[in-house]
């Protein structure tokens, strides 16, 4: 029997909720695919504050480090907002992925067949949408150094800096062009190349990069334009590249093409370590134990931490497709409901794609 480590991190809000229903799904998982998860439970965010102080422990990295993956949740909660900077949940995450050298995050945005309605857009503009959004996650404006505030004879002044290597790009590029590859060959490199001298440098090097992929189409759009193509025609983009602060906005917007945030999963890798897998969606304290979450984000997460984590490929493909049959079904959590739907909580959405899960 194959045996697989994973730190298991629920987190704040709704995390919990959504933990519980999808590690249900994975042991039944195991069980049937003849192979044996290990979790270790571990604290981050508000509820590592709440015990420890510290947002990120250094036994919930240790544990991260020596695992073959991290299943992740969700982070944060207003009331830490008036905390230090580094105390907040946020950094906790960033020093996660500091920590685990986590420079490539992966955001897939698939059109769910019995969701099409779901989505604010026409259906004729979503319904053949099948993108993956490569971002550069441990680098660029949310890292870069000097950062701060401070007192000036004209007041407070604010500052970050936007800072890239090529090397980091380098990285990056490599992990969106291989990808390309196994998809539709198409790259559209996202920058603000025309203001910003490091997206100057960010440009010239993916140019540089695809010089090694010849059969890789490659084109580049301004972060401003590339928002608006997102809504305008989103079936143009296959694999799209880009940084940090761009990469995280672009991503939550292209979620909602789905319908809603509390679809899309992520993956966070490394060259070498283990890889985070998460939900897209925030914590979402506002819902938090009325049963009312989403949990297929972070699901759909778990299936992905199967895919490429643990190389349990059979067991993803198993957990997808429970999750197609459930919706095509017409099952529903609250932010999907819609129409004649069958709307259901948290856990009633677990025991369906359970029982979906049986009959595979």
């Amino acid at each position: 029997m194959r045996n697989h480590k994973v730190a298991l991190l629920p987190g704040d809000g709704i995390g919990p909720e959504i933990t519980a229903v999808t590690k249900s799904l994975i042991e039944i998982l195991a069980e049937k695919h003849n192979f044996h998860i290990d979790f270790e439970e571990e604290l981050i965010g508000g509820s590592a504050i709440e015990k420890c102080g510290d947002p990120l422990p250094q036994q919930t990295l240790d544990t991260c480090k020596r695992s073959d993956a991290v299943l992740l949740a969700a982070i944060g909660n207003p009331k830490y907002d008036k905390l230090p900077r580094d105390k907040r949940p946020e950094t906790g995450l960033l020093n996660l992925r500091a920590g685990l050298g986590l420079f490539a995050n992966l955001r897939p945005v698939k059109i769910r067949p019995a969701l099409i309605s779901s989505s604010s857009l026409k259906p004729e503009i979503v319904e053949e949408v099948d993108l993956l959004v490569v971002r550069e996650l441990i680098g660029g404006i949310y890292f870069g150094q000097p950062k701060g505030i401070i007192e000036t004879d004209n007041g407070q002044r604010a500052f970050n800096t936007m800072v890239y290597s090529s090397k980091e790009v380098d990285r990056i590029a490599k992990i969106a062009f291989d990808l390309a590859r196994e998809r539709k060959g198409k790259i559209c490199s996202i920058d603000k190349a025309n203001v910003l001298d490091v997206s100057q440098l960010w440009r010239n090097r993916v140019n540089e990069m695809s010089l090694k992929y010849p059969e890789i189409e490659l084109t580049h759009q301004y972060v401003d334009n590339a928002a608006m193509q997102l809504i305008r025609s989103p079936n143009q983009f296959d694999v799209i590249l880009t940084g940090n602060l761009f990469g995280d906005i672009i991503s939550d917007e292209a979620a909602m093409l789905t319908g809603s945030i509390g679809m899309l999963p992520s993956a966070s890798l490394t060259n070498n370590g283990p890889g985070v897998f998460e939900p897209v969606h925030g914590s979402a304290p506002d819902i938090a134990m009325r049963d009312l979450a989403n949990p297929i984000a972070m699901i759909l997460s778990a299936a992905m931490m199967l895919r490429i984590g643990l190389k349990e490929v059979s067991a993803s493909e198993d957990l997808e497709k429970s999750i197609d049959m459930v919706l095509e079904d017409g099952f529903r959590t609250p932010d999907l409901s819609f129409g004649d739907s069958k709307e259901l909580g948290c856990k009633a959405m677990g025991q369906e794609i359970l029982k979906k899960l049986h009959t595979l």
